[in-house]
């Protein structure tokens, strides 16, 4: 398989992912994850290991925001050599508050999807944001 043809089907799976993460679908979205997967979310522990571990914290997740979701991939970059692939992009993630305002802020995201009997799955994802080292504060308010 060329490079084109595997970044046209990683790109197939995140669209699936998003689509599943704004419908709240926790089984769809935890469908795009590998049994062994390790991540490292913005929130909760240091690390989530295995798919049951992360499927605990996305329904968590989920359960935080009652309201519409907003969660967009920009300016995705794909590196692809044979069946390993990293995707890096800036995200920008949030969900209403209970009086219906809409709560986001911009993270970045890394995932490395590995090619398993001929579907490509999340072995490892890692959220991030930046934070003001000078106040021990997370940056919430940047922007592209």
């Amino acid at each position: 398989m060329n490079d084109q043809t595997a970044q046209a089907q990683i790109k197939q799976v995140m669209d699936s992912w998003v689509q599943a993460s704004l419908a709240k679908d926790v089984e769809r979205i935890i469908s795009h994850y590998s049994n062994d997967v390790v991540a490292y979310d913005a929130i909760g522990p240091l690390r989530f290991v295995g798919r049951e571990s992360y499927k605990a914290h996305w329904q968590a997740c989920m359960e935080m925001c009652s309201g519409p979701a907003k969660f967009e991939v920009h300016e995705p970059s794909f590196m692809i050599g044979g069946d390993l692939a990293v995707v890096y992009f800036l995200f920008h993630c949030g969900g209403s508050d209970d009086s219906g305002e809409m709560q986001s802020s911009w993270m970045r995201v890394t995932q490395c999807f590995r090619q398993q009997s001929g579907k490509w799955l999340i072995a490892h994802e890692h959220f991030s944001m930046p934070c003001d080292m000078e106040s021990g504060k997370t940056a919430f308010d940047l922007t592209p």
